[in-house]
């Protein structure tokens, strides 16, 4: 499974970004094999839409899975759009939500909101 994180920082040890769309990295985290990449977030800065063009951004990264606090209703429609499992981050770093997925410790997401109109 390829999950996926938005984090502060480029480094497991980082606290989740409260805000998906404005995420200023993605924790890319392949439980296969066990490797973590950090990838930039090209969509933060966008006036508009930064969760819809985040969401496109992991879907053509191929995640099976997102582990977030909240995301936006269009975002969300991009991601079950392409099967991706939506999980409830919890307040914990980076690295301790990964083993709370592996560990099947996180439940799924239920806070979908209208989203942010930045502009």
């Amino acid at each position: 499974m390829i999950i996926a994180i938005p984090a502060e920082a480029q480094s497991l040890d980082s606290a989740i970004c409260q805000s998906f769309g404005r995420s200023p990295y993605y924790c890319i985290y392949d439980t296969t094999n066990e490797s973590s990449r950090f990838i930039d977030n090209s969509a933060k800065a966008s006036a508009s839409g930064a969760g819809i063009e985040a969401a496109q951004l992991l879907v053509d990264q191929e995640i099976d899975a997102l582990i977030t606090f909240r995301l936006g209703e269009n975002a969300a429609k991009v991601l079950k759009a392409a099967d991706t499992v939506l999980l409830k981050a919890l307040n914990l770093c980076v690295a301790d939500n990964i083993a709370q997925y592996i560990d099947g410790k996180l439940t799924q997401l239920d806070e979908i909101h209208p989203g942010h109109h930045h502009g």
